[in-house]
Order: C-alpha cells, then structure tokens, then sequence
C-alpha cells in the first residue's frame, strides 16, 4: 500500500517536509500545499519555493495546484514537469469559502459540465504528458449523490490516479466519511483510487486496509509480467493498474493509496508504524519538536511568527499525548515564546505518549 502526505495549508511545507522525512519517513509521496495559478501565468515566490526541486531532494514531491481555467492549468502542468515532476494533483477538494467562492477547490464541483469541458481541454492539449495528472477530491459541494455525475466525468479521462475524500464541501472535516459513497466510486473509477480521511491511527488504518486494501496473496493475481515474480519482489508499479474492479476491468475493489493529513501531523510516525516501524519516543518526538522550532527561528526569524507556527503544530501534535487538556490550553493561549516553552516544557513533563488499545481515542 502507498502511503502519502495530505497537503496542508501552511503546515506541510518544503521545510517540514524536510524535517520529517528526515525523522520519520514511512511515506511514499509528500503533496505540496496547493499552488495557486494567477491570471498572466503567475505564481508567488511562496510557491515558487515550494517547487523548487532544490528543496525536494530525497523525496518523492507532488506538486498539488488550485486552478479552474485550463488555460493557466496547462501553463503551470508544463512547467513543473519541466522541473522533473512526474506527476501534477490537481486540487477539487479544498473546502475554504474564499477558495470556493472563486470556483476553485471543492466549489469546482459545483458546475459539473464546466469541470468535464475543462478535463476535456486539458487531456486534448497535454496529450500523452496528461497521463501523469492526478486528482483530489471530495464527493461533492452539497449532496452526496452529486458523486455519482462526477465519477462518470473522471472516468472519461486517463487520470493517473483519483484520490477521494469521502465528505461534501459543506462538511469541511466534521462528521464521519460517507464510506457507501466511496465503495460506490471506488467501483466506478477507470484509474487506481487512493483513500482520504479520518486515518488518525494504526488501528484507523488496518481498517481500511483490511476492507479494499490490496493484498499480495490475493489469487486475482494474473497479469503474466507478474505472475512468476515473488511478493518481496514485487513493486508497486507492477500492480498499479489491478488494484480495483472498475470500469477499466482491473480485478479486484482494492484501493492503491491512502492519504493521510491529521492523523500525521499529530503522531509523525504514523506512516513509519503502518510500514511495520515503531511508534515513536518522546524523546523522539521532543527532539523533532525541537528541530521544528529550531527550523522555524532559522526561516521565519521573527520570533513571533515562530511562536505561532509552533501553537498551530501543537493543535494537532496534542492528540498524540494522554491527558493533555489543562495542558494545551497553556501552550495555545501562551502570549509569548517563553511563556510557550514553559507550557510545552510542563506538558512533554506530565503527559505519555498514547500507545496500546486503551489509548484515547484522537478528537479534532
């Protein structure tokens, strides 16, 4: 199973990224948080950054854009494969009312026939080079039976692979994932299906994995490229194209990835422990969260925007600890980065990390 890194806004820039790929690993592709095309082919030098492939070295990076013109789609699609990239995600899923109020992210899939003449003109302009366009998305702006429309439309097109995050627009990260939607859609898809959301834990996981996971043992085996290779020698290019039954007529209801985003940020082992590692120390975690803040001075040098960045990580880095309650609330409300120091001293002094099936359960 591929496991990736959900982009997320201001916390998995190319600088985390760095970090944890560093400490932790355990993860196949790391996105990038959307890149935004503006009108006269223009991105920030924010995003430039981001892309730099500089700043990506020993990483497999996905540069993730938010774009509903195909005009500037094409535009920013050359230019990062012209950079090395071998893959483009285009970003239908961000809920974020000043996002989707321009039609972009998830408000794209307000206007169904706009998104399928956009495909449309991207494929027929890209030709082959469109084959390593990727899709996020969500299963719809306000119902879920809009999922139905947008799975025809993907399924037209040679999408290299569909991420689906089972919730609407209008859920943003609240409520459950509607996994009847998406067993639906997996089915549907013409391409292999990665799966996104609420995959706060190891158990949260094998669940999922348990369920449309692909297995190697699994008897549907039959491409003859294949056939005689042996498990260990198996790679994940070998059987990309048969991890579902879908449209396409691969073999099997079997997702190919799943993305994870909260659950990572909070416990940074995620990914190392679903690839058979071990959950992480707190000593572990203290010295990546001193890396962290040390990253940050270095970068942001004003140290009040340290100070935030680091409260922001801590909304998140939190749940991976028991009985942090009074604790946290000190670390959010501190004033200053002493006053933070302090408090995050107090809470790595008088909370465990979580571990075992009597562990907490995660709350966002």
């Amino acid at each position: 199973m591929n496991i990736y890194y959900a982009p997320m806004e201001g916390i998995t820039t190319y600088l985390y990224r760095q970090l944890h790929n560093e400490y932790f690993g355990g993860v196949d592709k790391y996105f990038t948080p959307f890149i935004s095309v503006f009108p006269d082919h223009y991105i920030k030098k924010r995003d430039e950054r981001e892309i730099d492939p500089a700043n990506n070295e020993g990483m497999n990076v996905v540069p993730q854009v938010l774009a509903n013109s195909s005009t500037e789609f094409i535009w920013i699609f050359k230019k990062l494969i012209s950079m090395g990239y071998d893959e483009v995600n285009l970003n239908l899923g961000c809920p974020s009312g000043t996002v989707t109020a321009k039609g972009r992210g998830s408000g794209f899939l307000r206007d169904p026939d706009k998104l399928d003449t956009f495909f449309d003109e991207v494929f027929d302009s890209l030709g082959d080079e469109a084959k390593k366009l990727s899709v996020k998305t969500r299963i719809g702006y306000l119902e879920a039976s809009e999922m139905e429309q947008l799975s025809k439309i993907y399924a037209k097109y040679p999408i290299k692979e569909l991420t689906i995050h089972p919730r609407l627009r209008k859920q943003f990260y609240k409520g459950v994932p509607d996994m009847e939607v998406f067993e639906k859609a997996l089915i549907e898809s013409s391409c292999p299906v990665c799966y996104n959301g609420n995959v706060f834990t190891l158990s949260d996981y094998n669940d999922i994995n348990q369920k449309y996971g692909y297995s190697l043992d699994n008897n549907a085996i039959s491409n003859n490229s294949i056939q005689n290779k042996s498990n260990d020698d198996l790679k994940t290019n070998d059987i990309i194209g048969i991890y579902h039954k879908n449209t396409s007529g691969c073999t099997d209801n079997k997702i190919s990835s799943v993305m994870l985003g909260r659950g990572i940020v909070a416990d940074p082992s995620l990914g190392r422990q679903i690839k058979g590692g071990a959950q992480m120390t707190k000593a572990e975690f203290k010295e990546f969260r001193r890396a962290l803040e040390n990253m940050y001075k270095e970068h942001l040098k004003d140290s009040h925007n340290v100070h935030n960045k680091m409260k922001e990580m801590w909304f998140y880095m939190s749940q991976s600890f028991e009985g942090t309650d009074k604790y946290i609330k000190n670390i959010l409300k501190s004033k200053s980065f002493s006053e933070y120091q302090a408090a995050v001293n107090t809470l790595e002094g008088n909370c465990e990390i979580k571990s075992g099936p009597n562990a907490s359960p995660v709350s966002f």
